[in-house]
């Protein structure tokens, strides 16, 4: 890890709104605020003329835009290979087009604060390996060195240790770790994760979620009543329509947060000659996303029971992402874990100041007495120690000697603490094996088809004359800066052969840097 010169911030670049921030001169977490004064961002681009891009225009304008103009949840896509969009003659991938909105938010805060080198980029725990080296590489095509990628919710379980006063005083005086369940519901993506804490140690105990279950589904289901109501009694269906399909996003986000504070509301509708009130009450709305609802307290059980904790067991519920707000949600907490959600710490901005503050924590252990942050928040800071896990199940393609049909081998199961190394036996399968291939996979299930291919390595030479069934051990380390090692040794002779396997997939370094030149030929605002 290296620091470039600059300040250092923390980001949480999300599907709907990001935004970035600082510790402040006073030692606090602080979100700057765009040129339009605003702390969120929306995470939407209009493709303006060429090499000119708008980032977090007005919902209005974007929602009365050509379809083929607007870009927006970007961050569904993140790591998918075959998201194609095309813009100046050129396709342009997820991590160009995060990449921009990063560029627009570091511009503005430059404007306040002064040059930005280093930045802490937030992701959902459920990301794979392949959406979290997506996300690496948009921070560095934006022009910034990405000095770490972090879980959302251990950000935003920093933010509320923080705010309580805690993080990092030793002179906080608590018998047992205290346990924080963080429930992230933000606008694209949704987690679930169990948080055990001191004063100078956090640490991950279990997590669950989905990066397709968010905010916008509630969205979703809104637009699809009403357009249902339209057809019923105008014949015609406003879902044909690109452009009508954003305009009702629009319509129907504003509705949803009418709905935070009023028990009713009305979404006009307009399509061709035709128009239409649709009168939609809190209860209706609901009802329309009970399953939705219920997905996520699913979720949170399925979470404490893989950790064995009770909710009697927890010190808080710390709400994380604006769709939090909806007043389903924390009375569902309640209902669910018997307690009132904390309210604390506001759920739009958690993230960004926990990933400030580790950013900090980082500069304080890395620089040292050269670090910017005052003494007394340099020594707070630099004794904090984090722990996670690993979201996802890490395995090889082997053979099960039962069924004779290749299996995805669990090596380190989801949610085991990181960094590990686990050790197994296999056996070659004919006699005078020279060579084993060994397929690295992300995931749980037992098809190997079912699992993510983190990457092939070969591993040659092994010893002349081996019989078939010699035994092969294979380690398999997953290490804290998310890094997978196999090394596969003979034990017959001792010989043995390594790789590293790093973050796979996507952009090549040759890529990255093309596309950071272009990055800086396009005008952002």
């Amino acid at each position: 890890m290296h620091f470039e010169s600059g300040h250092t911030v923390g980001i949480d670049l999300g599907t709907t709104f990001s935004e970035i921030a600082i510790l402040n001169d006073e030692g606090n977490p602080a979100t700057l605020p765009n040129d339009d004064g605003d702390e969120l961002t929306a995470s939407v681009i209009l493709l303006a003329e060429s090499g000119h891009v708008i980032v977090g225009p007005r919902r209005e304008r974007a929602a009365f835009e050509s379809p083929e103009n607007v870009v927006e949840r970007i961050k569904r896509y993140m790591g998918v290979p075959d998201f194609r969009r095309t813009f100046d003659g050129r396709e342009i991938s997820p991590e160009f087009i995060s990449a921009l909105i990063l560029k627009k938010l570091k511009q503005d805060a430059e404007r306040r604060i002064g040059t930005i080198g280093n930045a802490v980029i937030t992701v959902p725990y459920y990301f794979n390996d392949a959406r979290r080296k997506a996300t690496e590489d948009a921070g560095r095509i934006a022009g910034l060195n990405v000095i770490d990628i972090m879980n959302e919710p251990t950000a935003a379980t920093l933010a509320y240790a923080w705010h309580e006063g805690s993080l990092g005083n030793p002179e906080t005086k608590i018998d047992t770790p205290r346990k924080v369940l963080v429930y992230d519901l933000g606008g694209g993506t949704f987690d679930v994760t169990l948080v055990e804490y001191t004063p100078t140690h956090f640490r991950v105990l279990a997590t669950d979620g989905d990066v397709q279950l968010g905010g916008v589904d509630w969205n979703d289901r809104l637009l699809d009543y009403c357009a249902e109501e339209f057809k019923k009694r105008h014949g015609v269906d406003p879902r044909e329509s690109p452009q009508q399909i954003q305009i009702m996003r629009n319509d129907c986000d504003l509705a949803k947060i009418d709905l935070t504070d009023r028990t009713e509301t009305t979404i006009h509708v307009r399509y061709g000659e035709k128009a239409m009130d649709i009168p939609v009450t809190r209860q209706l709305f609901e009802e329309l996303t009970a399953d939705l609802l219920q997905r996520t307290a699913d979720t949170t059980m399925l979470v404490l029971e893989e950790a064995n904790i009770s909710s009697q067991d927890l010190e808080a519920v710390v709400l994380v992402g604006g769709s939090t707000l909806m007043p389903q949600v924390p009375r569902m907490l309640k209902d669910l874990l018997q307690r009132e959600p904390y309210t604390g710490i506001s759920p739009h901005t958690a993230v960004a100041q926990g990933a400030a503050i580790h950013a900090a924590i980082l500069e304080a252990k890395y620089r040292g007495e050269e670090s910017e942050l005052a003494e007394r928040i340099r020594r707070r800071l630099a004794i904090v120690q984090q722990e996670n896990v690993n979201s996802h199940g890490l395995g090889i393609v082997a053979l099960d000697p039962k069924s004779g049909k290749t299996i995805n081998h669990v090596m380190i199961p989801r949610n085991s603490r990181i960094p590990i190394e686990v050790r197994r036996i296999f056996k070659t399968t004919k006699d005078d094996q020279e060579r084993i291939t060994v397929q690295v996979l992300e995931g749980d299930a037992p098809d190997p088809f079912a699992c993510s291919l983190l990457g092939k390595c070969r591993i040659a030479d092994l010893p002349q004359g081996l019989p078939k069934g010699s035994p092969v051990e294979v380690s398999y380390a997953f290490t804290s800066q998310g890094r997978v090692v196999v090394t596969a040794r003979d034990k017959a002779t001792g010989r043995e052969a390594q790789i590293e396997i790093e973050r796979r997939g996507g952009l090549r370094e040759e890529d990255v840097d093309t596309l950071k030149q272009l990055a800086e030929q396009y005008k952002v605002e």
